[in-house]
């Protein structure tokens, strides 16, 4: 037998070679596996979204009212270094939007107040004017993201420094009369400075210790116009539903009361050191129209013969032969106003 190997046939050697080819394949296609598992992948990241955008700015409009002073249908008048307010209304609201009043003299800004809306679009400025002259007043939004620029309409006042006294008329006199009328104090509202006009500044003035007399100086005005000066009742709550009658000996003063105010407050003369009035807490009880033969006019009792009525002489100091004396163009109007029964104090 001859010592060479045996060849096996070529077909015979790829048959047995090839499990091992397969096997080596797999293992192969395993560890790719492994590896494509364990290798970290990058996330990736969503698509950004739009911004949404900014909605324009709201429309606004806004009203204004101004207040304090005495007004005309025409103008509003102010005492110098008095307080005015403007208040009004934003619409649509934005609360925390910032409004600015101008004060406007001439061409130029005088004053300049700064507020923030406040909640229902509601806005209230005060400031105190200066010197005498116009002044425009004009409020003005200058936009903002929130709300677009407005402004309100223009209104003009006047800072007045007046004085009236008799044989005056005018607005002056006019407003004066019904300052003093809407305070408490009995004078006609005609525009013409007569006697009856010259009572009440004078009544005014005694009542808030300015001195006796008849003339409307630049402070009556001043108070008049601010709306202060009203005699203060020290009975407040006697009678029905507050109707009295005070007499203030000190200031020589009659006061018809009606539910705790002052309703009408009159000069009158009381009794002369000789005579005096006299004092404490009584009630009407007796009333006499007309004229007696002693002079006095539609007399209101209240004790004995002591009495409220008219006379031609009520001077500015206690005159009377105790009796209370008003002017008798006063007379019939306090004795219509009083009823039997009314208390009426009387003190010093």
């Amino acid at each position: 037998m001859s010592n060479c190997r045996r060849l096996l046939p070529l077909p015979l050697v790829v048959l047995a070679l090839a499990p091992a080819a397969e096997a080596q394949t797999t293992t192969e296609a395993q560890t790719t596996t492994q590896a494509q598992a364990t290798t970290p992948t990058t996330p990736v990241a969503p698509p950004k979204q739009k911004a949404k955008p900014k909605p324009d700015p709201v429309a606004g409009k806004a009203s204004m009212s101004v207040h304090g002073g005495l007004a005309t249908k025409k103008a509003r008048y102010y005492a110098p270094s008095q307080e005015v307010v403007v208040r009004g209304v934003v619409k649509p609201a934005v609360p925390g939007e910032v409004l600015t009043l101008y004060a406007i003299r001439g061409s130029k800004a005088s004053k300049q107040v700064r507020r923030k809306v406040r909640r229902g679009g509601r806005y209230e400025f005060r400031f105190k004017v200066g010197n005498a002259g116009a002044v425009r007043l004009v409020v003005k939004h200058r936009g903002s993201a929130d709300q677009a620029r407005f402004r309100t309409r223009s209104e003009t006042i006047q800072v007045v420094s007046w004085r009236a006294g008799t044989g005056s008329s005018g607005v002056k006199v006019l407003l004066l009369q019904r300052g003093l009328l809407r305070l408490g104090f009995a004078t006609p509202v005609t525009g013409s400075f007569d006697g009856l006009t010259g009572n009440a500044v004078n009544v005014f003035r005694k009542t808030n210790g300015m001195g006796r007399g008849s003339s409307a100086t630049g402070s009556v005005y001043a108070m008049v116009m601010r709306g202060e000066g009203a005699y203060k009742l020290r009975y407040p709550q006697s009678g029905t539903h507050g109707k009295h009658v005070e007499f203030d000996w000190s200031r020589q003063v009659l006061v018809l009361a009606d539910r705790g105010k002052p309703y009408r407050v009159y000069h009158v003369s009381s009794g002369k050191p000789s005579t005096p009035t006299v004092f404490g807490s009584y009630r009407f009880y007796r009333q006499e129209p007309g004229t007696n033969s002693h002079g006095m006019v539609y007399s209101s009792y209240f004790i004995g013969g002591y009495a409220i009525h008219g006379y031609a002489s009520v001077p500015n100091y206690a005159a009377s032969h105790g009796c209370l004396r008003v002017p008798i163009p006063n007379a019939v109007s306090i004795y219509n106003w009083i009823d039997l029964g009314d208390p009426i104090y009387t003190y010093r």
